[in-house]
């Protein structure tokens, strides 16, 4: 079971976020995109991030090469859309995050670039598993900030890591367990701008129907501002 919904919330014309997965019987794959990006670019890059990401570890899964495969579909994707982007001037300096979620029967990877994030919950306690790459999240690392500072700050938008604007990139990855979490929330910021995650949480909880629980999340983060584009993709850890 999954839930999924990309809304392009209340102040936007456009909605620049692009969700995709696959669920197999060797391995399921989830990315969420953030676009960026003057015109369409922003659109292209994010469609581009989440459907090549999933369509690369499909064409190239096998047990023996799962380790690495879902930093090399980061970073084959991160070329294909710099050297895109060079190919049209309303294209120029476009980029996406991505925030993944990789489970084989062996381990669990999460990725991320930017700041679109994942969320882990277990014996209804959530964790946030990703770790933006912000100027705001960087403050608080620093002590300049508190976390509750950051959840406001009016530089919160501001990523120091996209796909799509250099021809390298680096990658975080994080490695789970199976079974070590019940429950994997991928987000974009227009979710964790207007919620805090102990109200993700709550929203999560009070439902067994994914759906439904995606469509409640969005539709609170609305009620809260929706100043941003909002995809929510919500699945089990179970293979």
């Amino acid at each position: 079971m999954v839930g999924l919904v990309s809304d392009v919330g209340l102040k936007r014309t456009l909605n620049e976020d692009f969700a995709s997965y696959l669920e197999k019987e060797e391995f399921k794959i989830y990315v969420v995109a953030d676009g960026m990006g003057g015109h369409n670019a922003g659109e292209v890059a994010s469609q581009m991030a989440a459907e090549q990401i999933v369509s690369y570890v499909d064409e190239k899964f096998s047990s023996s090469n799962a380790k690495d495969l879902i930093e090399e579909a980061i970073k084959k994707v991160n070329r294909d859309i710099f050297n895109f982007s060079n190919t049209n001037e309303n294209l120029n300096g476009m980029g996406t995050t991505v925030t993944v979620c990789f489970i084989t029967k062996s381990f669990i990877h999460i990725a991320n670039v930017g700041d679109s994030c994942c969320f882990a919950i277990r014996n209804n306690e959530i964790k946030k598993i990703t770790k933006d790459h912000s100027l705001v999240q960087e403050l608080v690392d620093s002590g300049s900030i508190s976390e509750e500072e950051a959840q406001n700050h009016p530089k919160k938008n501001i990523i120091t890591r996209a796909l799509g604007t250099s021809s390298t990139v680096s990658v975080d990855v994080f490695e789970l367990e199976n079974n070590e979490y019940e429950l994997y929330i991928l987000c974009s910021d227009g979710l964790t701008n207007e919620l805090t995650k102990e109200e993700i949480l709550q929203v999560v909880t009070e439902e067994q129907d994914y759906m439904k629980s995606t469509n409640n999340l969005v539709a609170l983060a609305k009620e809260n501002g929706g100043r941003d584009n909002i995809t929510v993709l919500l699945f089990g850890g179970d293979i």
